[in-house]
């Protein structure tokens, strides 16, 4: 399957999402690869809003600007629009597979942490209500998730 469009979804799209989506779209642009790159969330909290200040400092520090990015909600539209569709969590995961018509969209699903750890289910911790070691963790991980990514665009 050629990969041209990736999309990452979390809960409430101002964390783990935008920072999957601020990497990958630093890490083709590095490598002049064309793919079209968004995120979104399965809940309806921060429509419009931009991304936690402190994933934004967080990803800044590492030279990813997220800022730029808005929230949005995970709709059914998605799953024409995406080839491959990374959930933070299961029930992220849950969420949007409830949406999808038919098998070939749900295959589109896939939780982020299986690019690193597959079949081990593994979810992306959500940092929101911790310290900065969360926000850390979370773009470590993320950070190795968009490099297997970024092999899968390539071959």
């Amino acid at each position: 399957m050629e990969i041209k469009s990736v999309l990452f979804v979390c809960l409430g799209n101002i964390c783990r999402s935008p920072l999957g989506d601020g990497i990958l779209r630093r890490k083709i642009k590095e490598r002049g690869l064309q793919l079209t790159v968004d995120s979104a969330g399965t809940a309806n909290y921060h429509i419009g809003k931009g991304p936690d200040e402190r994933m934004v400092a967080t990803a800044k520090k590492r030279g990813t600007d997220i800022a730029f990015l808005r929230a949005r909600q995970f709709s059914a539209k998605d799953f024409r629009d995406f080839d491959l569709i990374y959930v933070m969590d299961k029930s992220n995961y849950s969420n949007v597979i409830r949406l999808a018509e038919n098998e070939a969209q749900r295959n589109k699903v896939r939780l982020a942490l299986d690019e690193l750890f597959p079949g081990e289910e593994q979810e992306v911790p959500d940092p929101y209500y911790g310290g900065q070691d969360g926000f850390d963790h979370v773009y470590e991980l993320m950070d190795q998730v968009t490099d297997k990514i970024i092999l899968k665009i390539k071959n």
